[in-house]
């Protein structure tokens, strides 16, 4: 049976999250010790307590699953064949199903998308400090990160300008070292086209060439057989011509009294007419039985020269014409290419000065607010237990532009009095890294509108205790903020107080995760107060609780 987590009225009336929209639910099936659970979460500052090793970090492990975080198969409840983790952002939600054979889905609003896509989506609203992970500010991006979000106009241009000086440049590098490459290309390319426009072949052209070479070739022959039929026709002793002439003059007498007799006579004469018609043609063509040895060469250079395209750049004409296009096409490439070169050059110099001029104006902006923005994160860094901590931007210049800027920002701090600055890394320990965290996210905001904190309280207690507390509730002001802490200090502040539990039922092992009264919040202050519920304990626990 699922056992729901309900919102109660709480003491103090929680502020209105102006970010929106904030996690309202969470549902989670087959989650380590967790068969079965579903959340219901309020607005402002929600607190999660138990014993150690109840399982209270496994809510951040199933909100870690909706943010892209790895599936390990060891996470699924033994015994179960998958684990599901559902979210509600308002109208929105998000899930992830990881299965024991290895498989998973993610989906939006019941869609399957990629785990990427649920990541990407899953970012714009929920962030998440993990106990570990204020060791990201020991990553010089993150630290540039923090002072940039005060200058994020700058370094946007800053990042448009490296980006066309960038691109720009390559393309010149590109062409630089392709140039012997590129110069042997373009000789083969302008020797193809000229070749194949001298020639300048035309489709179709070789079937009347192959037709005039034939009769070039055969001449003689034409010229014995046309002086044949000019003996029928005419010139033999009994020929067509004269015989036609005679039939007509016989039809003379008949054609005087009869009207088809006379038609008759004149279609002899048109058909003499056409005789000699032809006469004349083979006449001509019999008398010009010398072949031509310049008109033979002329026909035969042509198809040489047509075939030896074909052979090289065919199999036909109109696939040399269309390798010729082709040809002219990259030749024209190159030789822009070979005209950028020259003219890159000098786009390349005026994209750079323009990008030290505005990296300049970049490293300006940085310099003006990493002062204000150090003091600001001092002011909350000694209200949590750390009076003496200093803190410092510092730029210094790179050797050439890079992606980010002229200069790599560093973040010094040391909590120790009469200390040197250093790197955080060198003299931050893990308390002191969360802590600055923590006011990283009070001075500049969270990003989301929920934010997640996973034992940020590590490591500190008494008065800095109550300062973490403290700006852990200013900065539920603004977002929804859950935490999951041990310090009763921190506890009492929450507008909702959770509880996880362990037990066995039905001799398996079970985490329960419900919110508690008045009654019984008191009791779990006093006993993370002093380990039980005595009398002093319930007074402390209650002098707390009336501070919220």
């Amino acid at each position: 049976m699922t056992r729901q987590a309900r919102s109660s009225k709480p003491k103090s009336k929680p502020p209105k999250v102006t970010a929106s929209p904030r996690l309202s639910q969470l549902e989670v099936r087959n989650l380590a010790t967790i068969p079965e659970l579903t959340l219901h979460l309020g607005e402002g500052f929600c607190a999660f307590t138990g014993e150690t090793g109840a399982g209270k970090s496994i809510i951040v492990d199933a909100l870690g699953l909706l943010l892209g975080g790895r599936a390990n198969s060891d996470l699924i409840r033994t015994g179960a064949d998958d684990l599901l983790v559902t979210g509600f952002w308002g109208e929105e939600s998000a899930s992830r199903r990881v299965s024991a054979a290895g498989r998973g889905n993610a989906r939006l609003d019941g869609e399957v998308v990629s785990v990427r896509e649920l990541q990407e989506w899953a970012q714009g609203r929920l962030t998440i400090h993990w106990q570990h992970s204020a060791v990201s500010l020991l990553s010089p991006a993150n630290q540039r990160a923090l002072l940039d979000r005060r200058v994020a106009q700058e370094a946007q241009a800053y990042a448009a300008a490296f980006t066309a000086w960038r691109e720009a440049d390559t393309r010149l590098e590109t062409l630089r070292a392709n140039e012997r490459e590129r110069a042997r290309q373009l000789d083969l390319l302008r020797f193809q086209s000229q070749e194949i426009a001298e020639v300048a072949p035309q489709p179709g052209e070789e079937e009347p060439l192959n037709a005039e070479l034939t009769r070039l070739a055969n001449l003689h022959t034409i010229a014995s057989a046309a002086a044949g039929g000019l003996d029928l026709l005419s010139d033999g002793d009994m020929n067509a011509s004269a015989l036609l002439a005679e039939a007509i003059r016989a039809l003379n007498s008949g054609a005087k009294y009869d009207e088809n007799t006379g038609q008759l006579q004149n279609e002899l004469r048109e058909a003499l007419e056409a005789v000699q018609a032809v006469v004349s043609e083979l006449r001509d063509t019999a008398e010009q039985s010398a072949p031509d040895p310049e008109q033979l060469a002329t026909v035969e250079a042509r198809l040489a020269a047509l075939n030896k395209l074909r052979h090289k750049y065919g199999p036909t004409l109109e696939d040399v014409l269309e390798f010729h296009a082709k040809v002219e096409e990259e030749l024209s490439s190159l030789e822009k290419d070979e005209q950028d070169a020259g003219t890159l050059q000098d786009e390349v110099e005026a994209l750079h000065a323009e990008l030290l001029k505005v990296g300049a104006r970049l490293d300006q902006a940085r310099e003006r607010e990493a002062g204000p923005l150090a003091g600001q994160l001092l002011a909350v860094i000694r209200e949590l237990g750390m009076p003496h901590a200093r803190m410092e931007f510092r730029l210094s210049s790179t050797p050439s532009p890079t992606a980010h800027g002229l200069s790599d920002v560093t973040l010094l701090f040391n909590a120790n009095p009469g200390e040197a600055l250093a790197g955080l890394a060198d003299v931050a320990s893990g308390g002191e890294l969360s802590r600055v965290m923590l006011a990283i996210s009070t001075v500049l905001g969270a990003d989301t509108p929920c934010v997640v904190f996973d034992e940020v309280d590590a490591g500190i207690g008494g008065t800095a205790a109550q300062a973490v507390a403290a700006q852990l509730a200013r900065l539920a002001e603004e977002r929804q903020v859950l935490v999951v802490t041990h310090l009763a200090q921190i506890a009492a502040r929450a507008h909702h107080h959770f509880k996880v539990e362990k037990g066995v039922e039905n001799g398996r092992t079970v985490s329960r995760v419900r919110l508690l009264g008045e009654a019984e919040r008191l009791d779990e202050i006093a006993r993370m107060l002093s380990g039980n519920t005595s009398e002093a304990a319930l007074t402390h626990a209650r002098e707390l609780l009336a501070t919220r």
